[in-house]
């Protein structure tokens, strides 16, 4: 086998959540959601081979932003996994992350490298790991990592490990939009005004952008106001989303990032294009959702 076929390359997909409701907060403290959640094309890129000795290596626009000890998801990922197949089994493995998201930016990027690492890792290794049994593994490393394992249209509950897929969920065109601030997710959750609120509507029997636009108009991200009171600039980003033409923004999960919707990909690309030049220091994306019928590799 040569050098190339050896390594295993792994998207790791953004995370948006279209709609976040918090239902309700348990005896552990965790929260209960419902969220509706799809993942886009952009996002980093993960990319494992075996090795003399373990390593860990960052690259990307947001390399330096990102700890390569145990502190990071991935690294805990590969440890979780090689404890579960035992060590005869999982080899030293190099990983590279190519880190294109911001951090703490409220996209998933760690928990989605964690669950680009898991695949990409089960490849490596040749382990016979099924999809539940990974995304137990992913549930121990932190409640997005089994949607982000997932990976295709879908309505998480209970902390965010219940998972219903929606089939028949077309491409978006979206713009991301990150004003260069961090929010802190805890201090977001601690300045929620009320913690019992209602669920999702049902989703319109027909979907495709106008209906899903409507829909989401109905909805709401409940961890919006306490997280535009902590960065003000979250608000900011959202103007600049709707002055750009966006048919619907809204933050994702709990900021600073937010989302445009725009009815193409090409109306979103020029979009993007116009708010970059506008901000060119903050983090504008342009990119498309995966449908329903995404593959494994992110492909449809």
């Amino acid at each position: 086998m040569n050098a190339e076929a050896s390594i295993r390359a792994s998207h790791a997909h953004a995370k948006i959540n279209l709609a976040l409701h918090v239902t309700g907060q348990r005896a552990d403290g965790y929260h209960t959601i419902e969220s509706l959640a799809v993942f886009t094309r952009f996002g980093d890129r993960i990319e494992t081979e075996l090795a003399d000795s373990d390593g860990f290596s960052v690259s990307g626009k947001y390399a330096s932003a990102v700890p390569v000890d145990d502190n990071n998801l991935v690294v805990r990922a590969r440890d979780a996994l090689r404890r579960e197949a035992g060590p005869q089994h999982a080899p030293a493995v190099a990983i590279r992350l190519e880190k294109n998201l911001p951090v703490a930016s409220g996209v998933g990027g760690g928990s989605s490298d964690a669950a680009a690492v898991l695949r990409a890792l089960v490849q490596t290794w040749g382990l016979d790991v099924g999809d539940a049994e990974l995304a137990r593994i992913g549930l121990s490393l932190g409640a997005d990592v089994p949607m982000c394992l997932a990976a295709k249209p879908l309505i998480a509950r209970g902390i965010g490990d219940e998972l219903t897929l929606v089939p028949g969920f077309p491409a978006l065109g979206l713009v991301l939009v990150n004003p260069g601030t961090a929010v802190s997710t805890a201090d977001v959750f601690e300045a929620l005004g009320r913690r019992d609120n209602a669920g999702l509507p049902p989703l319109p029997r027909n979907l495709d952008f106008h209906s899903i636009r409507n829909w989401l108009e109905i909805t709401r991200n409940d961890l919006e106001p306490a997280a535009r009171a902590i960065q003000p600039a979250i608000g900011k980003a959202l103007s600049v989303l709707n002055k750009a033409g966006a048919g619907f923004a809204r933050m994702s999960g709990s900021g600073a990032t937010c989302f445009g919707l725009f009815e193409t990909g090409n109306v979103a690309k020029r979009a993007a294009v116009d708010i970059r030049g506008r901000h060119p220091d903050w983090f504008v994306a342009a990119t498309r959702s995966v449908t329903s019928e995404v593959d494994a590799h992110g492909q449809d």
